[in-house]
């Protein structure tokens, strides 16, 4: 009887050290693929609004499907409103924007002094402004002197949803048939723009 105890008991002290020594090397593992997780930046991380290493041409399954329409009011709060199918025929250019974003800051007199340039060639831009109050936006383009059509995203910034945006400022190119044919991510400049504008066949 007591041999039989011994072993019990050997038996039981031998599986609660396996039971110890795995889940400790669990345990172990686990933090591990935490800490690697927290240390390798993953490359779809989303960068910061200020970092300029995320501007440039960036892939959306929206490119060469149809731009997803939109009927906006004016930012200028008069009540009406702007459709994407206003422009049917014609290149456009949409620009989502907020006046909370440094880069946005940035690009705005870019944009606008290269609007007449666009208007000449028949190019179409409309800046949407997204997740602020309308009299931000308003204060924004007073301040930048932006004479180009900018429209409000409604409440649940629907429009940028459905774009995908995932940062401002965010920039589609749109076809005279309607469809996406790039997107641009972060501030851009004249290199940028002429070579977005190529893909529209704009010269």
């Amino acid at each position: 009887m007591e041999i039989n105890e011994t072993t019990t008991t050997k038996r039981s002290r031998k599986r609660s050290i396996v039971v110890f020594v795995v889940t400790n090397i669990l345990i172990i593992g686990v933090l591990v693929l935490l800490w690697t997780q927290l240390t390798t930046p993953a490359s779809t991380a989303t960068h910061s609004q200020d970092d300029p290493s995320i501007a440039g041409e960036a892939s959306s399954p929206l490119v060469g499907k149809a731009a997803p329409a939109f009927d906006l009011p004016l930012l200028n709060g008069n009540g009406e409103k702007v459709k994407l199918s206003d422009y049917k025929g014609k290149p456009v250019i949409v620009n989502f924007w907020a006046s909370w974003c440094d880069p946005c800051n940035r690009e705005a007199p870019f944009l606008q002094s290269s609007w007449l340039d666009l208007k000449s060639k028949g190019v179409v831009m409309v800046g949407i402004d997204g997740g602020e109050t309308t009299s931000s936006g308003i204060k924004f383009l007073q301040k930048y002197g932006v004479t180009y059509t900018n429209i409000a995203d409604n409440v649940g910034g629907d429009t940028s949803i459905s774009y995908g945006v995932t940062n401002m400022p965010e920039t589609f190119f749109i076809d005279r048939n309607g469809n996406v044919v790039s997107r641009w991510i972060g501030e851009i400049d004249s290199a940028g723009l002429q070579k977005e504008l190529a893909k529209l066949q704009v010269n």
